[in-house]
């Protein structure tokens, strides 16, 4: 059935929509060479300091809650427009704020677009795939996520280089303004470039044709499936598939979260969702370069070094999507996790002895790097896997609505805390802390979860409802 899949056509549209998780990637990581400087400009002490960095969650959450109803009404693929304007909105309104408190602003709007993304590019990639090749297409998001984290540390590293050895020189004001006495405006700025290259590439692109139908626009959803397959009858299959998973779809009620087992799988959901947060990675992608330059760097190799953990991250996001499949969700938790824990100790240990015993910085950026593949191959690859496997058919889209909500809420809380944690508990104790929490995350997929792997959707179902 499958033979004539048009996959070239299908990957341009899977990596078009992926160019969201770039965005998101890159809108999500830039702030990290930001914050010395923003900090040192605006007199930010360290609760507005998690603020500059905690709003854009803020707006996230919004976007989050706004995504479905968006995409719903208007289509998957206007959604994603309305994202690519908010992002370049962001941007140029990043580059040119006048105080504090516009550049929060334009911060939030730039979080809405990431809160967007984060929900409409994986589903319209998932509607638009065909079921045997959809796993690793819509890991290209997951992808496009750490390659806009790398994107951004290599613009940071690059334009603060920049700010230093060449745009002193510049002659035009405001040039020299935004690229060097005030070279943030430029790292935040960069990101228009991609925003503007995904607003346009959208218009290529067609509506999801699961949407189509739905919206009851057969004609346009069967040229669309027939493009994708490659035939009249198998489009028309997938059609009146599509019809009937519908069908049962519009049956459904939110009062199904409420039984037992189905409820129980929700709250596991979003507590692996949430503690996911407090084991520290998004402090790392967050406050890298202001962890790093605590431990006696300057700030151009503390970027240096943000860059090296960014490669790595897209590295070992590339494994983990070739052996998530073959290894098992859960034993890759419990491998990821431990060493995640082991990681986390010995950074702590760093910061307590490694000036005492002399100990290079390099080890410091070695025990970093551990960590980070520990954690990509990881809880970053298991989650969304997990998630999108736990729940029934019927509420699976509200049910990981939940615990996305719940992800973001601890992503803002720790980027909101992690200023104070590093000022009152000093790294040592920050670190510490993150490896306690990765206890409770390993306890619960142990005892709790299941292993899916291998497992059809139905069989998972059975698990929860008895």
């Amino acid at each position: 059935m499958n033979s004539a899949v048009n996959i070239k056509y299908i990957s341009f549209l899977s990596v078009v929509a992926a160019l969201g998780g770039f965005l998101f990637g890159y809108d999500t990581a830039v702030i990290s060479g930001t914050i010395a400087q923003v900090s040192a400009q605006f007199s930010l002490d360290a609760m507005s300091q998690g603020w500059y960095v905690g709003c854009a969650l803020i707006g996230s959450i919004f976007g989050v809650m706004c995504a479905g109803i968006l995409s719903d009404n208007f289509g998957r693929k206007k959604t994603l427009l309305v994202a690519a304007i908010l992002f370049s909105i962001s941007a140029v309104g990043c580059a040119l704020s006048s105080d504090f408190n516009h550049l929060v602003m334009a911060r939030v709007v730039g979080g809405i677009g990431i809160g967007v993304v984060s929900i409409i590019s994986p589903l319209y990639i998932s509607e638009i795939s065909v079921a045997e090749y959809r796993g690793r297409l819509v890991s290209l998001y997951q992808l496009a996520v750490t390659v806009g984290f790398l994107g951004a540390y290599l613009v940071n590293y690059a334009l603060l280089n920049y700010s230093t050895n060449g745009a002193e020189q510049l002659s035009d004001p405001a040039l020299y303004h935004i690229f060097h006495s005030e070279v943030w405006r430029s790292m935040l700025g960069m990101a228009v470039i991609p925003a503007l290259l995904f607003f346009v590439i959208i218009f290529f692109i067609p509506e999801s044709p699961r949407w189509l139908i739905l919206k009851n626009r057969d004609v346009k959803a069967g040229s669309i499936l027939k493009h994708i397959y490659g035939s009249v009858e198998t489009a028309a299959y997938e059609m009146n598939e599509t019809k009937k998973v519908i069908g049962s779809e519009t049956k459904s009620n939110w009062r199904i979260l409420l039984k037992p087992g189905i409820r129980k799988a929700v709250v596991i959901g979003v507590a692996i969702a949430m503690l996911g947060q407090f084991m520290g990675v998004n402090a790392v992608l967050y406050y890298g370069p202001s962890i790093f330059e605590s431990s006696g760097l300057s700030g151009d190799d503390s970027l240096f070094y943000q860059v090296i953990v960014g490669l790595v991250n897209v590295l070992t996001t590339i494994l983990a999507i070739f052996i998530i499949d073959k290894i098992g969700r859960k034993k890759l938790v419990y491998y990821g996790v431990s060493g995640m824990i082991v990681s986390l100790l010995l950074i702590a240990f760093y910061f307590v002895k490694g000036g005492d015993l002399g100990i290079s910085n390099v080890l410091l950026l070695i025990f970093f790097l551990a960590y980070i593949f520990f954690c990509a191959v990881s809880i970053c690859a298991v989650i969304w896997v997990l998630l999108s496997e736990m729940y029934p058919i019927k509420v699976r889209g509200l049910a990981m609505s939940i615990a996305g909500f719940s992800l973001w809420i601890g992503t803002y809380l720790i980027g909101q805390l992690t200023p104070w944690l590093l000022q009152n508990l000093r790294p040592e104790g920050t670190f510490i802390l993150f490896a306690v929490m990765c206890v409770p995350y390993i306890l619960i997929v142990w005892k709790l979860v299941p292993e899916t792997t291998g497992k059809s959707l139905e069989e998972i179902e059975k698990f929860w409802e008895t």
